[in-house]
């Protein structure tokens, strides 16, 4: 392997690049496999990071299946969570120091960059947060994308909505959101429930925090425009009717955060809840949030989160096994995080 000139700061990328990385390569012409590929130097805002760890998300799922509205280039790394140490940086980086234990989620990277799924990874640095104290690799890549659109769900809610207010619904409960979501809200004292299609996860769901397990079939038809008003608030993963259904049986004054498209992208509702009930939806975008969102979120789950609960639904493959757990992540049928050591 060779490496990448390192030149004067602030002109050429400095610290140590290796010109190929072992990653996960997908290309429309061939199936997805483990592969070396090659690396660009981190050029302006960019930075190289060292790959310790990603994870498993539906993202990563479609990228793997080829779905253009994931994999926006080809050939694609996917992993959409980076989690590791930032090895070298490109010109004008002078806020991120060579060394830095570093996460970055979304921000393009397995969608239209390279992204976690490699031993090496060029990230844009104005994603690039810092990991927090107390937070080592392997809990901060079981949070994620996952975890920090959670963590996002639950500022919104609380500008709304107090635990006093009443119960909280969240959906896609099974998911790495919804997880996640249920530990962050009960930690700070919501009444949660939690929705799910699999009742075999009831006891796992009550152990993150929730106090209630309903099936997810009781949101999943249409239902009326106005419903009995249950619902102070709600983390909505999943879209469609099931949305429709939690803002029309959503409290006078609740919020419901929608942060996913699981079921549905379509949204079929009427603007009752909103004129009647003073019901707000409140959009969650993880993709693009910037640093300061991105800084604040990541502190709080330092703090919030209990990591023996996030860890109890965790598991770690290598970088050949995340190629089959991401269909079994599209298909619904993964509870909990999965990590992925790219050492492995």
């Amino acid at each position: 392997m060779g490496a990448f000139p390192v030149g004067r700061p602030g002109r050429e990328a400095r610290g140590s690049v290796a010109r190929m990385t072992r990653a996960v390569l997908v290309s429309r012409s061939t199936a997805p496999a483990v592969t070396d590929v090659d690396l660009p130097a981190p050029g302006a805002r960019e930075a190289l990071v060292a790959v310790t760890r990603s994870s498993v998300n539906y993202k990563d799922g479609l990228a793997v299946a080829g779905d253009p509205g994931v994999a926006r280039t080809d050939p694609l790394v996917p992993g959409i969570d980076v989690v590791g140490t930032v090895a070298a940086v490109g010109p004008d980086v002078p806020d991120v120091a060579v060394g830095e234990r570093v996460v970055l989620t979304g921000a393009g990277a397995g969608e239209s960059r390279h992204g976690g799924w490699a031993e090496q990874c060029v990230v844009p640095v104005d994603a690039l947060v810092t990991l927090p104290e107390g937070l080592d690799d392997d809990l901060a890549a079981a949070i994620g994308t996952a975890g920090f659109t959670a963590m996002l769900s639950v500022l919104a809610l609380e500008r709304v909505v107090a635990p006093e207010d009443g119960p909280v619904l969240v959906t896609g409960a099974s998911g790495g959101v919804g997880t996640v979501a249920i530990a962050l809200l009960a930690a700070r004292g919501y009444r949660v429930t939690a929705s799910t299609g699999r009742p075999e996860n009831g006891d796992s769901l009550r152990a993150l925090g929730a106090t209630d397990v309903v099936d997810r079939a009781q949101f999943a038809e249409p239902g009326k425009p106005m419903q009995r008003a249950v619902w102070a608030g709600a983390v909505d993963s999943v879209g469609g009717t099931t949305l429709a259904n939690v803002l029309a049986a959503t409290r006078y004054g609740g919020a419901v955060t929608a942060c996913g498209l699981a079921q549905d992208t379509a949204l079929s509702t009427t603007v009752l809840p909103f004129i009647l009930r003073g019901v707000s939806l409140l959009g969650v975008d993880s993709v693009s949030a910037p640093l300061d969102l991105r800084q604040r979120a990541w502190a709080r789950l330092a703090t919030d989160l209990d990591p023996a609960l996030l860890r109890a639904v965790t598991r770690t493959v290598g970088l050949a096994e995340a190629i089959a757990v991401g269909a079994e992540v599209v298909a619904g049928r993964v509870h909990g995080r999965t990590v992925v050591d790219v050492t492995r």
